[in-house]
């Protein structure tokens, strides 16, 4: 459905330093930086890219607005919880865990990045 998200970032550095390591913790490489400072996480099920708002103003999170990553254990969520925290990341919404609804039994774990784009790690629990 989706072919890539983008998102804003204040400080690419940082950025690329927070993304690097939540999405090591899944298994993704490094972000490549193309030459106009944009970072590019590419995998054959879409693209994530963070840029400097191209209208010159600060970014900001979308109120709201959560983008969600696979992890394909609820050890993987901790992990890319982890590494979040240890980069620069600040955890939101209740500590990762268990959730049951109608979506059946998930294992949630949320994030913000630097920028306050919040994140969530989700592993469909069998």
């Amino acid at each position: 459905m989706f072919s890539h998200i983008m998102l804003g970032a204040n400080d690419l550095e940082a950025s690329k330093a927070f993304y690097d390591a939540i999405l090591g913790a899944l298994g993704h490489g490094p972000g490549v930086t193309d030459d106009k400072g944009r970072v590019f996480y590419m995998t054959d099920t879409g693209i994530l890219a963070l840029t400097a708002p191209i209208d010159g103003q600060p970014a900001s999170c979308g109120n709201g607005s959560t983008i969600g990553f696979a992890a394909a254990s609820p050890e993987a969520a901790d992990a890319w919880h982890a590494a979040g925290i240890a980069n620069g990341g600040t955890s939101c919404e209740d500590p990762p865990g268990v959730r049951e609804g109608g979506l059946g039994k998930l294992y949630l774990a949320y994030l913000r990045d630097p920028s306050g784009n919040k994140l969530c790690a989700l592993h469909r629990m069998g």
